[in-house]
């Protein structure tokens, strides 16, 4: 086997645990309650060198993890808690907005941003609101009465005046030449 710090292991070691797709869970299974484990598990731990290495490796951590001492407590902490508590339950009682403003000044910021993202939606429907009925955008067209052959008729008539004064021009423009 290659030297722990080189790329080689780690590369073996991923190509192998890819052919042992599964095992990760049941490695632990084998470690902690090896009653419980099916005889596959047990079987193919048995045939595989590189589940084989991952539960010794997982032994050794299991058994460094035991010989690790908890550190103690300072012998004063417990009367320097007790006497924080104490003060604090002696202190005058703030009035509800006091204790608002200094939620507000000093605490975090996670619960205001919901907030202002509902303002912020709210100033800009009714900005936009606002802007619509300002340009008159949301009046609908008044409905014709009339009917719609009539309306084509009137058409037609404006079209045959347009169609009148564009030749009196081109006449006058003849005559002027």
């Amino acid at each position: 086997m290659k030297p722990a710090g080189s790329g080689v292991v780690v590369m073996e070691r991923a190509t192998n645990l890819r052919m042992c797709t599964g095992m990760d869970g049941k490695l632990a299974d084998v470690l902690l309650a090896p009653d419980s484990v099916p005889a596959e598990v047990k079987a193919h731990v048995a045939e595989c060198e590189a589940c084989r290495a991952e539960l010794e490796e997982l032994r050794s951590t299991i058994a460094l993890l035991d010989t690790w001492k908890t550190p103690e407590p300072s012998p004063y902490f417990m009367t320097r808690l007790m006497a924080r508590i104490t003060e604090e339950r002696a202190a005058p009682r703030q009035s509800w907005f006091a204790r608002l403003r200094a939620r507000i000044a000093y605490g975090p910021a996670m619960h205001v941003r919901p907030l202002a993202a509902m303002a912020l939606t709210v100033v800009l429907l009714l900005g936009g609101g606002v802007y619509l009925d300002l340009t008159g955008w949301d009046t609908h067209p008044a409905v014709q009465s009339e009917a719609a052959v009539v309306n084509d008729l009137q058409t037609l008539d404006n079209n045959a005046q347009l169609l009148d004064q564009l030749e009196s021009i081109s006449d006058n423009d003849a005559n002027a030449n």
